[in-house]
Order: C-alpha cells, then structure tokens, then sequence
C-alpha cells in the first residue's frame, strides 16, 4: 500500500467522478438510491477522460514498478467503478498474463475513504505465490471457446487452494489517495456491500512489462502452443507493445484454426537440426 504519488491526486478523482457519474444508470448523489445495481464499470476510461489517463500513465508509479519486476512497465487498461465489485476471490493471470509468466500487475486506487459497510476490497494473503490456474490443470481447453465469464470456470480451483492452504482473506479498508499493487496471481475481490446506498469509487490500471508475450490464458491452451496473444497499446506513450520472445518479436496473432507458434532462436534452430 501507498500514497498515490501526485499532488494534484485529490483534483484528479473529483474531475474522474464527475465525468465518469452521468455514464452509470443510477444516481449517484442520491443519498437513498441503491448504488449496487445495474452497470458497475466503465472500461477503458483513459481513451476520452485525460484524468483517469495520467492516474494510469503517473510516472512514479512507472518508476515504481519498473524497480520491483526489473524491466519497463506500461498500462494498458483502466477500469473505473462506483461501488464495490461484490466478486469472489479470483486472480487477474486468467484474463492477463505473459510469458515469462507474471510479469503483470494491477493498481488499485481508492477514489475515497472506504468503510466496512461500502464492500471494500480484500484479498488472500500470500495467494501471489500460489501456482497459476490454466486450463489444463482444471482439465478445459480454452482456444477458440467462449464464456461468459473467463474466471467462473477457475472458482473451484481456487477455493479448494484456499482451503488446503488455509488461506485467510484481508480487507483493505482505503482512505481516499491510498493505492495498493497487486500481483498477477494474487487472489482478490470485492466485500459484499452492507449499505448499498454508498458509493466505493476506485480506479484499477493494469500494467504489462517489456519484452513478453502478451495473451489471455483464459482462451489458450498453452501445452499445444495456442495462445490468444493480444494486441496492444500502451496508455502512456501511445506506442504499440508487440509481443516479444527473448527480444524477437513474434508473429502477429494466428488464425483460429491455426497455433499461434513462438519462432526458434538461433541457437534452438541448431539444436533442432543436430537432433535430425
């Protein structure tokens, strides 16, 4: 946890709420009105609100990161929300994650205080550490399929884990400016909200970092080499990230029907040709 590092932080997430609350179904400045129902997010705020943008581009926070996982990170998502989540336990690596693995992160931040009763976040303490879900440990393949939810078909996975572990879940009762890095496997939710007439406004950014191959795990299949890579941008420069294998850039995504392959280096060519 720490303090958001921007001294105009407090400005910022009064111009976000202001924005961003004419876009939700509900009015939020009714003090009698349920908060909790209808739509709960707005993706990818940072496109048309320069605000949420330079919370998710902060360059501290770049800095910070880049320090802890000892390459360049960037942001390529934001996600805003009103009111708490409500959501089981679930970790971020089934809709994002890279190889080498866990070279992605979210950024939380609390747009206000946070009490008991507004669903606060929580997590599973030292579940980051915990082996990562994919779809041939819970025995489904994921290429080419579809879901409603990419994580429903994990939550099974990941109680049973907490149970063996005995994993104990903390709550992260936020004051508005505080910030909290999660890792990529790191299991975490929302508190179910006793009050639903509060709002619990938060800003999460998920981070990538350079020379990865970037994919959602939720629709590959790793052990047959078909990864549903991604394309993207990152939010702060509005340069492209091209997936990366050891510095060599891979091919763009393949067909549905086809892997999509990571090319050889040259030193695994010559080890493939004296094998022959």
């Amino acid at each position: 946890m720490f303090d958001f590092p921007d001294p105009d932080i407090n400005g910022r997430i009064e111009r976000v709420k202001r924005n961003l609350a004419p876009r939700f179904d509900v009015d939020l400045e009714d003090p009698r009105s349920d908060k909790a129902r209808g739509a709960r997010r707005i993706q990818d705020a940072w496109s048309f609100d320069e605000d949420v943008r330079a919370i998710a581009a902060n360059p501290k926070v770049l800095e910070l990161l880049g320090k802890l996982y000892g390459r360049p990170a960037f942001p390529f998502q934001t996600l805003n929300f009103p009111v708490g989540t409500q959501q089981k336990a679930h970790s971020d690596s089934v809709h994002f994650s890279s190889l080498p693995e866990r070279f992605m992160c979210g950024v939380w931040l609390a747009m206000e205080d946070v009490p008991a009763e507004a669903g606060p976040l929580f997590y599973v303490a030292g579940s980051h550490r915990w082996p990562i879900m994919s779809n041939s440990l819970i025995g489904r393949r994921g290429f080419g399929g579809s879901l409603g939810s990419a994580q429903d078909p994990y939550g099974p996975a990941w109680e049973a884990l907490c149970r063996a572990k005995n994993a104990r879940e903390e709550t992260f009762l936020a004051r508005k400016g505080q910030a909290l890095i999660w890792c990529a496997n790191l299991l975490h939710g929302g508190s179910r909200q006793a009050d639903t007439t509060l709002t619990r406004w938060s800003q999460v950014t998920h981070y990538f970092f350079d020379d990865c191959i970037y994919y959602t795990p939720a629709f590959s299949d790793e052990a047959l080499g078909q990864l549903a890579t991604r394309d993207l941008v990152a939010i702060h420069d509005g340069k492209p990230r091209p997936n990366r294998y050891l510095g060599e850039e891979i091919d763009k995504v393949q067909p549905r029907s086809e892997p999509a392959r990571i090319p050889l280096t040259g030193l695994m060519r010559r080890l493939a040709r004296s094998w022959r």
